[in-house]
């Protein structure tokens, strides 16, 4: 049984959102683990010895596109094989429910879309998308293991993961979209993030100096508890469907 404080809490967060006219919602690894998808920071992203940070930057794929591209096929493979929580779920109805809302996630799984969230800032890029290193084309290739690799644009050049990579800067308008909407923010929810990669981290900052009313929803504290007017403590997969029932 949960206390009278738990759900005085989901009470509180259930009024603020009711109220709110602009939520705005950023998501991070958290709540695609509770769907099985690896955090790929931990011992179990470690593929072939090689550490994330080693494949996932420009010179290794200018270096070994080869290489890159079957760890990405290797990491496709992982993610097909899982389906959205009843967390990315629950942030779907919301966003129906909602007459304005904006879910910005770190996550490159896809899962939210599969989820049905529709108004979404993918700040670190795409799996499912591939972009042409040459013409910068970008295409969708859910294909599961790829039937080529590297894979090749119409044009002739290499196509490469649309992902931010690390060393690469986040998308201009990507980025001037979410702060944007963060600035606007009534309600912002923070949700299984460790709130530590930057320049994501900032985000809900921004919206708590607004104004907005701050909410993080984690297994465990984290640096952005200090400033939320709220934290509940828990997997996102059973903390938002109590929030946001059907």
């Amino acid at each position: 049984m949960h206390d009278v404080d738990y759900n005085s809490k989901i009470a509180q967060v259930q009024e603020q959102l009711s109220g709110a006219k602009q939520i705005v919602v950023l998501t991070g690894a958290g709540i695609s683990a509770e769907s099985g998808v690896p955090t790929f920071r931990g011992p179990e992203g470690l593929w072939k010895k090689y550490r994330p940070e080693e494949l996932a930057n420009p010179s290794a794929f200018k270096q070994n596109p080869q290489l890159v591209w079957e760890w990405y096929d290797w990491r496709r493979g992982l993610i097909a094989n899982t389906e959205p929580n009843s967390g990315h779920l629950a942030l779907a109805r919301q966003e129906r429910i909602s007459s304005s809302f904006t879910l910005i996630t770190q996550n490159v799984d896809g899962l939210h879309d599969r989820g049905g969230s529709k108004n979404m800032l993918k700040l670190h890029g795409d799996i499912w998308q591939m972009r042409c290193s040459a013409c910068a084309k970008v295409t969708i290739n859910r294909q599961v293991p790829l039937p080529e690799l590297p894979p090749k644009c119409g044009c002739g050049a290499l196509l490469r993961p649309d992902i931010v990579w690390f060393g690469e800067s986040l998308s201009t308008t990507t980025w001037q979209s979410a702060w944007n909407a963060s600035e606007a923010a009534d309600v912002f929810l923070v949700v299984g993030t460790s709130a530590l990669v930057q320049p994501a981290a900032s985000l809900p900052l921004v919206a708590k100096e607004r104004g907005a009313y701050l909410v993080e929803i984690n297994m465990e504290q984290t640096a952005i508890s200090q400033h939320a007017d709220l934290s509940l403590f828990g997997p996102a997969g059973e903390l938002l469907p109590q929030i946001i029932p059907n």
